[in-house]
């Protein structure tokens, strides 16, 4: 036996894992649960942009997906679709921007910094 060492004493080891102890991985895991539910809101999110002073307007939900959209008769030109094609393709891309933001922002609150890429 070593100095100072008594019979029956066991030396303290500390936890394998990287040291997380069960508060932080409870801490961990409550992230994780309120991360997926803000993505799950995000997801129920919907943002409704317009183009062309209100002829064209469109809806994109919070997994980019366009979910309606709007012409108004009086935009509608057999001569000139490629006015028609340049307002949808505005209004569709000012949605995405927006839920976008919306989604960084939200995402941000869990990430604050960390720079993880996607989110």
């Amino acid at each position: 036996m070593g100095k100072g060492m008594k019979a029956g004493k066991v030396k303290k080891q500390k936890p394998a894992g990287g040291g997380f102890n069960m508060q932080q991985l409870q801490q961990m895991q409550a992230l994780q649960a309120q991360m997926e539910q803000a993505q799950a809101d995000l997801e129920e999110k919907e943002i409704t942009t317009t183009a062309g002073g209100g002829v064209v307007e469109v809806t994109v939900n919070g997994k980019k997906e366009l979910t309606n959209l709007t012409i108004k008769p009086e935009v509608v030109d057999p001569d000139d679709v490629e006015t028609l094609q340049d307002l949808i393709m505005a209004a569709v891309n000012e949605g995405i921007r927006q839920i976008e933001e919306i989604s960084q922002s939200t995402m941000g609150q869990f990430t604050g910094g960390l720079g993880i890429p996607g989110l």
